[in-house]
């Protein structure tokens, strides 16, 4: 019997395998450009960055055993920073 963390490795390797055979610069232009979208797009355009926040979140779930304590905080301020982001455009001041 697997472990949970076993599981979720194995079940997320097809994923990873495919994001590993893409040039460097393809996976971070498609989170810019989700980015940027969820900022700019009108009302429905935060769910782009629900999908970063998700994305981002699984790949750190991915790293977290291989990471030092300064990675980890590193990587959860940058999932924090898009929660603020996210928050700030399904909330807004008007």
């Amino acid at each position: 019997m697997s472990s949970p963390r076993e599981s979720f490795e194995r079940a997320s390797l097809p994923a990873v395998t495919w994001l590993s055979g893409l040039p460097r610069f393809v996976p971070f232009l498609g989170v810019l450009a989700l980015v940027v979208g969820g900022v700019l797009l009108p009302a429905p355009g935060w769910l782009l960055l629900v999908v970063v926040v998700l994305l981002l979140g699984w790949i750190l779930a991915l790293a977290w055993p291989r990471l030092s304590p300064v990675e980890k905080l590193m990587r959860l301020a940058v999932i924090g920073l898009m929660v603020a982001v996210l928050l700030t455009q399904v909330f807004p001041r008007t």
